[in-house]
């Protein structure tokens, strides 16, 4: 087991690392839209928030030189389910044609009063 850390992410905020190599799969843990240059949440909005977490999601798997194209399972995280439209036409532009399996919950929370989260599994093959 590998734990990842990226240098073009903020830092956890909790206990735990950006992600894990394990077995070739890369566990990207849950991220919320904090702008790594002031350590605030990006913008109030939906849109910015998850625009944020879509730019620290990537910055995660460039670690080990992968993509959104290699994710295999996303977990998105919402406090509003009223977003999901929004939600859903963001996360088409980020993803494009690829398709990976996607659970999407509402919550009654996320720190710092995030409105969005994501964490994803990729496949890592020794790229």
């Amino acid at each position: 087991m590998e734990t990842i850390i990226s240098k073009d992410a903020p830092p956890a905020v909790g206990p735990f690392s950006h992600a894990v190599l394990s077995n070739g799969l890369f566990f990207c843990s849950g991220t919320i839209g904090i702008d790594p240059k002031t350590m605030q949440l990006d913008g109030s909005g939906f849109e910015e928030q998850m625009a944020r977490v879509f730019e620290n999601v990537k910055a995660v798997l460039a670690v080990k030189g992968l993509t959104l194209a290699n994710v295999v399972k996303v977990n998105l995280y919402l406090t509003d389910m009223a977003n999901y439209s929004k939600m859903n036409a963001a996360y088409e532009k980020q993803f494009g044609t690829h398709k990976p399996a996607r659970t999407t919950l509402t919550v009654a929370g996320l720190p710092l009063g995030a409105v969005f989260e994501m964490e994803c599994v990729a496949e890592y093959k020794n790229l």
